[in-house]
């Protein structure tokens, strides 16, 4: 017995209207709902543009003008030749002089300068008396990128501009020997920079999604009533809440750390004790950073968003990507004003120049400033959320 099959063309032209009906009826939601969330609308906007704006202006390969020291030991007219000499390279800004090896050592250690010119001396009574001395040019190889091309133009430009000093015309050969040093990373080892910038760029974004959920978590789930009806203050919230993620950064910190030691051969020169006590007030200042976007999310994609919006110019600003004596000075400000770009300089100056708490003073200070301007935001922000 065979089955007849009969089609209703206008039961079908009905079904596929409606497929298009229904369709564009979801669509219309969609776009309703992205408007009314304008936090995410205004990410669409900003993300792109911020990127923009940082790779098109801030970000320097070839970073010049580097903060350099002078340990001036020969106040001659043949030493300031040579110091203007450096300077019209572009790569030297001289910003520093001093007069002892010691402070010339600490200039370096403490990264508040790049590179450090030692004049001998009897520097130019050696030179016209053809002895050829040694201009000592250290640099802190801890960045390779910002200090290679710096290096490699010396001997040719000095060449040239202490012709007009000496000699009618090209010098025969250079009036003195250039020995340049690149400290901590004398082999210009990419991981030995990469490694330990990774560790705070790794806890920076971990404990930046931990704590910014954290709120957000428990208006969602329903169980913010039950915390704004006891008897605990906003600071006990925020404490509460912090404290374990400290437990959980410092487990990080301690893997990256034994990964980078054992498996990429990252020396540890200085105090672990000392890397470990800034490293809980760097976790301290992101989880401060965190619980604050927590409180202005008004959900989970919302407070993610926002700790993508803030971890973007960290990685950018920071130095860890790109040199940060090479950026614009308003980039300069922006960077010091994030915590990554303190701690990638603690934990370099720690790990490769064995670095000590008085090298580490400004980085420190401004670390400990961040983190309690966090946390008033942060609480105050959470008072406004239980009005």
């Amino acid at each position: 017995m065979s089955t007849i099959r009969t089609t209703d063309p206008v039961g079908e032209i009905r079904d596929r209207f409606g497929f298009w009906r229904r369709s564009y009826a979801m669509m219309a939601k969609e776009f309703i709902q992205l408007r009314r969330d304008r936090v995410s609308f205004a990410m669409i906007v900003a993300i792109p543009v911020m990127q923009l704006l940082l790779f098109g202006y801030a970000i320097n390969t070839t970073p010049h003008h580097l903060p350099s020291a002078v340990l001036l030991q020969e106040d001659s007219d043949l030493a300031r030749s040579v110091l203007k000499a450096l300077e019209n390279t572009a790569y030297f800004r001289f910003v520093y002089e001093v007069h002892d090896v010691d402070e010339f050592d600490n200039l370096l250690k403490s990264g508040k300068v790049l590179f450090g010119v030692e004049i001998p001396r009897g520097f130019e009574r050696a030179v016209r008396r053809g002895d050829k001395p040694a201009l000592l040019v250290a640099a802190d190889a801890t960045d390779p990128v910002a200090a290679s091309a710096a290096l490699g133009s010396l001997g040719m430009i000095v060449q040239t501009a202490l012709a007009h000093d000496l000699y009618i015309g090209d010098p025969p050969a250079l009036p003195f020997e250039i020995r340049a040093h690149a400290r901590y990373n004398p082999a210009a080892e990419s991981r030995l920079n990469i490694v330990p910038g990774l560790v705070g760029t790794i806890l920076t974004m971990t404990m930046l999604i931990f704590t910014a959920l954290s709120v957000t978590r428990e208006i969602e789930r329903g169980t913010m009533e039950s915390l704004l009806s006891m008897p605990i203050k906003p600071v006990e919230v925020m404490i509460g809440k912090i404290v374990p993620y400290i437990l959980v950064g410092f487990i990080q910190a301690f893997l990256i750390v034994n990964i980078g030691v054992f498996l990429f051969g990252v020396p540890v020169l200085g105090s672990l004790l000392l890397l470990a006590v800034l490293s809980t007030l760097f976790i301290a200042a992101n989880l401060a950073i965190g619980y604050t976007f927590s409180t202005i999310a008004q959900n989970q994609l919302q407070a993610i968003q926002m700790s993508f919006m803030f971890f973007l110019p960290s990685i950018l600003l920071s130095g860890f990507m790109f040199p940060f004596a090479g950026m614009p000075a308003w980039a300069q400000y922006l960077g010091e004003c994030l915590p990554l770009t303190h701690y990638i300089r603690i934990v370099r100056a720690i790990m490769l120049k064995g670095a000590t708490m008085p090298n580490l003073r400004f980085d420190t200070l401004a670390l400990a400033a961040l983190m309690l301007v966090a946390m008033t935001i942060a609480v105050t922000r959470f008072r406004r959320t239980l009005d």
